[in-house]
């Protein structure tokens, strides 16, 4: 269950020629996708990609019309696989997945699919995930383009910009035989606005008209002598190929006056920026007319030579606007001006940063010190000074009365009381050795749990712990999560540890979703998927590998099961691995899917039982347990009128889904008597009503007996 539904946005992608589409960057890519004939289009989900795979996935009856091949791949580098089909047939293919974790993953079936090129058109759409707002560590997709002689398409942030980049890129690939990266950010990805259509287009020659006439071309395979071959025709082919195709096409853009003192050059995906900068600067308009010429880099791999000597001469300097390091595409200006006797100064990193993502005031500063040093003349007056260093200000005062807040599971997340269990364990058989993985269960690294050690991958916690399993006072703990488990944890992670006998305990964090990319659906998943197969249980998974000591726990929440069962793995006296498989819906999947369901009832008229928990203040000590075990956020502390009470006790706030595990934690594992459950019934039966007015009478009535023996000093004082 995706985190949205895109089934009402998709019907956008039937629209025909010279019709208008109005919609997000992800819905441009899909629709581009099906005008220039797709065969077949598959991926793995992962910021800013997740969307346009749930694109894809609501678009299935779409794509069945035209005959398009849809697959949801298990990992990036069974979704590059794929692209196979276009190597020996006149096939487009594409598909999309997170860069550069995700190009990582790829990269062997990325490596020969380079080698021995393809016949027909070959797209990899990768979400360059680079910036403050990351997730992974900060690389770029350039370095592979390089590596591999992959070209890359760093379209400009507009929709016909990015729509015409898609036909781009597989026109260039059937040009050169070589497949086409098309990089786009996640403000591409989100972006909104509109574009002219074309009809959608069923390809030439379906996957499945190819599969019953096979073909093979031997010198596609990459075996000696071919892989040979293959890169001398990288060089003498296809790179001269890719750059006369670029030129002809003109698919680098050239931008305000013809001449000029100072140029910049900059990566399609750069241009919204530059050009506020400049406008910020009094040296564009809103329109994008600017003073300054301009050269955006739509394709930033190949470079063509001559286009950029052209621009740069008769300039005293470029500014090359490149984000990221190492700066690739700086350090390839340099060397070709160079090398063609091309005198204009090349400026990059030293007018902005080496490293991190370029806002607007980042850009706005490094643009503006670029043109006061190499031309201060073009900048109006005001502009000519350098900016004023800004006063430190100071921190607001909310910020030494509140604690931070570092980023956690999210309210009744199934996977907090797991690292609960863990740290009561913790308590009792002292500190081991924990990987831990890429998923949401990788926020127990932070306070209050503090548990986790190295992240190596998707899939790689238990693999990543494989040194320490060579012995020992204490067994090693992996946690992975069923999405990275099914990516390909299984193999790597599971296999590998039955292979060498590993004794250690692999904790399987199981929430039925691919939860931290979106809530897509994975094998093991318990809804029941139209066009997928789901409901395999990864305890016969790992038992399928040879693993023999395997628990399977259905409720998470159980906090004292998940200590002993963790307690009992660390202690077994049982050799080899000790898989404990936890399994609880992953909460925000939960309430996507309960909430719909429950308003539809109440609003037929049905009966609808909500829980909802909350703290008995009279019984609290503050001992405040719960909030160390759990640190929900829907857990805080409240201060009591109470001369008597000088510790605050803990409170609940309306955000409550009524999981339970706040009280389950408290007082090691056992229910804490402070803790209590009220149901909030909606269309309540007759009988349910009488009982409720019943109890009110009762409570008033105690109350006022209450109210009535209740000391009064105030009172007493007086008289």
């Amino acid at each position: 269950m995706a985190e949205r539904s895109f089934a009402k946005e998709v019907e956008k992608l039937r629209l025909g020629d010279g019709e208008t589409f109005h919609g997000e960057g992800i819905l441009a890519i899909t629709k581009a996708l099906l005008q220039c004939g797709v065969g077949y289009v598959g991926g793995y989900q992962g910021a800013p990609i997740s969307h346009l795979m749930d694109v894809l996935a609501d678009a299935q009856d779409i794509l069945a019309e035209l005959g398009v091949r849809y697959e949801a791949n298990a990992s990036e580098s069974a979704a590059a696989a794929m692209l196979a089909a276009s190597v020996h047939y006149p096939i487009r293919g594409a598909v999309a997945f997170k860069s550069t974790v995700g190009t990582n993953v790829a990269s062997d079936a990325l490596a020969n699919l380079a080698s021995g090129g393809v016949t027909g058109g070959a797209l990899v759409i990768v979400g360059e995930d680079y910036g403050e707002g990351s997730s992974i560590m900060q690389e770029r997709s350039h370095a592979f383009a390089m590596k591999s002689q992959i070209w890359l398409l760093d379209p400009r942030p507009n929709l016909p910009s990015i729509v015409k980049a898609v036909e781009d890129g597989f026109e260039l690939s059937e040009a050169t035989n070589t497949p086409v990266m098309l990089e786009v950010r996640i403000r591409a990805c989100h972006l909104s606005g509109a574009f002219e259509t074309k009809a959608n287009r069923r390809p030439p020659l379906t996957v499945r008209e190819a599969v019953d006439n096979p073909r093979r071309q031997t010198d596609r395979i990459v075996l000696p002598p071919a892989a040979f071959v293959h890169e001398q025709e990288k060089i003498a082919k296809r790179w001269p190929a890719a750059q006369a195709f670029i030129k002809e096409r003109g698919l680098n853009e050239l931008f305000g006056p013809p001449n000029g003192k100072l140029g910049i050059i900059l990566q399609g995906g750069m241009y919204n920026s530059v050009v506020r900068a400049l406008q910020r600067l009094g040296l564009a308009d809103i329109n994008g007319d600017t003073d300054v010429p301009l050269y955006a880099l739509n394709v930033t791999y190949p470079l063509v030579d001559d286009e950029i000597e052209a621009f740069c001469a008769g300039k005293d300097a470029v500014l090359v606007v490149e984000e990221g390091q190492p700066n690739y595409i700086e350090q390839a200006i340099g060397a070709m001006l160079h090398a063609g006797g091309v005198s204009t100064r090349v400026v990059g990193k030293t007018a902005l940063p080496m490293a991190g993502e370029y806002t607007g005031q980042v850009m706005l500063d490094g643009v503006g010190r670029f043109l006061r040093e190499y031309g201060p003349e073009v900048l109006a007056p005001e502009h000519r000074a350098p900016n004023r260093p800004r006063e430190p200000q100071p921190a607001p005062e909310l910020a030494e009365i509140v604690p931070q807040r570092p980023p956690g599971f999210c309210t009744g997340c199934p996977e907090r009381p797991i690292f609960a269990a863990m740290k009561l364990v913790e308590q009792e058989h002292g500190k081991h050795q924990i990987a831990a993985d890429i998923g949401c269960h990788l926020f127990s690294i932070l306070p209050p749990f503090e548990i986790g050690g190295t992240t190596m991958g998707y899939g790689l916690g238990p693999a990543s712990n494989a040194a320490f399993h060579g012995g020992g006072g204490k067994r090693p703990i992996s946690i992975i999560g069923d999405g990275g488990f099914w990516h390909n944890g299984l193999s790597s992670s599971i296999g590998n540890a039955v292979y060498n006998e590993a004794d250690g305990v692999i904790l399987v964090v199981d929430n039925y979703y691919s939860a931290a990319t979106g809530g897509q659906d994975v094998l093991s998943s318990r809804a029941d998927n139209r066009s997928k197969s789901t409901n395999h249980p990864i305890a016969d998974a790992v038992k399928g590998v040879g693993v023999k000591w395997v628990r399977q726990i259905d409720r998470t929440y159980d906090v004292a099961k998940m200590r002993d069962t963790l307690a009992e793995a660390l202690t077994t006296p049982e050799k080899g691995p000790k898989v404990i498989v936890a399994s609880s819906e992953c909460m925000l999947n939960r309430q996507r899917r309960e909430k719909p369901l429950m308003a539809k009832a109440v609003k037929d008229g049905r009966r609808v039982v909500k829980p909802r928990f909350g703290v008995d203040e009279d019984v609290c000590t503050g001992d405040h347990a719960c909030m160390r075990l759990s640190g929900c956020p829907s857990l805080s502390v409240k201060t009591l009128d109470d001369p008597l009470r000088d510790d605050p006790v803990a409170a609940i706030d309306q955000t409550c889904v009524g999981c339970g595990n706040c009280g389950e934690v408290a007082d090691a594992a056992v229910l804490c008597p402070s803790f209590y459950r009220a149901d909030i019934i909606r269309n309540p039966t007759r009988s349910e009503r009488a009982l409720a007015r019943l109890r009110q009478r009762v409570t008033r009535a105690l109350a006022g007996w209450r109210a009535r023996r209740r000391l009064d000093f105030a009172g007493d004082a007086a008289a």
